[in-house]
Parts: structure tokens; sequence; C-alpha cells
């Protein structure tokens, strides 16, 4: 058992479609492995991309929102005992004009920061969160996270970090036709530049929508936890023509998922095609799950240090170096 066992950590992920508040609690099994068992997870639908991508901002009414929610996950940390925690804010706050002021002042109402993320760091959390779960570190594969925003693209080459980049595609910038000309096709190049310099390129899976997709989809292996390419078109191709009051009717899906359901699984199957995927591995793990392994990484190694020191000081009382009224000045 460490220090760290029993304690909760937080992560509040602000998407472009919708905001995540995640709490997790260290555990350990009989053979010493540190489990993260989730707590809580609340989702709400802020969608800041509906705002920013046809006006530029964010407006007062979603700025109040996003106000109100930050106090009720603040609360939430409160009653679950958070020992640390941390927001993070992507594509559609950097893009928004009054971001960064809206940030401050949120922070000056609440005390809770929020960090403005860039794309490549985005990548790089959720690179780092899903590597270690790889059922197979062999070959070469595409992590793609779809957000409302961005998506985020990591090449990963027998276990290793090739590189990791970021392109304004996003299912809310879709739906507002706010994807820039020539970005696709931009896109489309860089991956087909990835297959000619690496082969057929599997995909891992990120976000809500593709997690949605393989609970709804028939054909895939719950298991191995795959979804084939030729399962998720079928999929696409059965929800494309419908409506969205028919997508939530049939397939029952939330209106902030049953709108932009289909644009996902369009970014998927581009990126598929591009790369010649078979399937798309989904374990459905996000940027709050990797934003929250960073935090116990960090405070395992604030607590190897901390030991540390503290041998230190005892050696060297040992050895007379230290006396013991200088030990206690020095803690």
């Amino acid at each position: 058992m460490t220090m760290m066992e029993g304690m909760n950590f937080a992560a509040i992920d602000i998407g472009t479609n919708a905001a995540r508040l995640l709490i997790k609690n260290i555990d350990h099994n009989p053979l010493g492995e540190t489990k993260f068992r989730k707590v809580l997870f609340i989702r709400y639908p802020l969608r800041l991309g509906m705002d920013v991508f046809s006006k530029g901002k964010i407006g007062k009414e979603r700025a109040e929102m996003m106000m109100r929610m930050i106090k009720g996950f603040k609360q939430m940390m409160r009653m679950y005992d958070v020992v640390d925690y941390r927001a993070c804010a992507t594509s559609a706050m950097r893009d928004a004009k009054n971001g960064k002021a809206l940030i401050k002042k949120i922070e000056k109402k609440t005390g809770i920061r929020i960090d403005l993320i860039e794309g490549k760091e985005e990548a790089g959390i959720l690179y780092g969160n899903h590597i270690e779960k790889l059922p197979n570190k062999e070959g070469t594969f595409m992590y793609v996270d779809v957000g409302g925003g961005s998506t985020e693209i990591t090449l990963i080459h027998q276990g290793r970090l090739v590189g990791s980049m970021s392109y304004n595609i996003g299912t809310i910038r879709l739906l507002n036709r706010a994807v820039k000309d020539g970005i696709v096709d931009g896109l489309k190049a860089d991956m087909a530049g990835m297959y000619a310099n690496y082969g057929p390129i599997n995909i891992i899976g990120s976000g809500g929508n593709i997690n949605k997709l393989f609970r709804l989809a028939e054909e895939k292996s719950k298991k191995e936890l795959k979804l084939p390419i030729t399962s998720l078109r079928s999929l696409h191709n059965d929800l494309q023509p419908l409506s969205v009051e028919e997508r939530m009717d049939r397939f029952g899906l939330k209106p902030d998922r049953a709108d932009v359901i289909v644009l996902a699984a369009e970014i998927f199957l581009i990126i598929a095609d591009c790369i010649h995927s078979d399937y798309v591995y989904v374990p459905t793990i996000g940027l709050a799950d990797g934003i929250i392994g960073e935090l116990y990484a960090k405070a395992m190694q604030d607590e190897k240090e901390r030991l540390s020191r503290s041998r230190f000081y005892l050696n060297a009382e040992a050895q007379g170096l230290l006396n013991a009224e200088t030990v206690e000045s020095d803690e």
C-alpha cells in the first residue's frame, strides 16, 4: 500500500461539445498493481462551439452556464475529498476571442484554474494514457481523438511516439460549416504520407462519439474492443439519412449526440480510408482519464522525493553529520 491509496483525483475536461468532470480513486489489487476506480462522472452539454464557430466568441448566456457548471463541479470535488485536480479547456476556448478573459473571470469567482491547452499537449496527454493499455505494442497504430472543434492524431510505432498533429476539423465545426478550405485535403495528404511510410495502420479511437458508435454497432469484438471499419461504415450509412429526431428515436441518442455522431463517423472513415485501417480499437478512455493519470504520476514522484529526503536526513543523523535539532528545523 502506498500513501496515495484511497485518495481521489479529479479532472475537468472542457471540450467544444461537452464538459466533463471525472473523479477517480486510487486502489491496488492483491498483485500490487495500481488501479483507478471511477467514483463519479458527469457530462454537461455545454456546447461552446455553437457560439464560437458562429460568433467568434462565447456569448453571455453560455458564459453564465459555464460559470454555474464550474461552481457545481467545485462542490462535487469537495464532497468527494479530491486531493488534486486539473481543469483543461481545448479547441473552442482556444478559438474564442473572449476565452482567456472568461477563464480569468471564472478563476476569480470560483478559485478553479483552467488551463488552456494546445492541440499537441492534448494529443500527448491522450497518447500517454493509452499506450500502456494497448493489448499489443508491436506494429503501428494511429491514435485518433475526434472532438467538437479539433481532431488530435498521434502516430505510434513499436510502442513509441513518432509524432502528434492537431487539425481544426471537429463535429461542431463541421455542423457550423466553420472548417476552413484545404484543411480536409491537408489531413488526407498527411494520412496518405503515413500510409506510404508505414503501410496499413489501425486506429485507437477516442471521444464520446466513437464510444457510442462502438456500443451501437452490431458487428464488433466486445472482448478485444475492436470495431471493424466495415461495421463502422455500415452504421454510418444507417444513421446518415435519418433526421436528428429519427436518430434519437431509433438509436436512443441524446440531442447533442444525434446531430454530430454521423460527422464523427465520417472523420474516422476519411482517416481509415487513407491509412487502410481494418478496425478501430475503442478503449473508451479520454482526456479526463489521461489528466488523472498525470496527476497520480506527479503525486507519486513527489512522494518518492519526500521519502528520499527523509532517508537522507535519517542516514545523516545516524552518521553524526546532523543533530536532531537540525533535522527538526529542516522539517
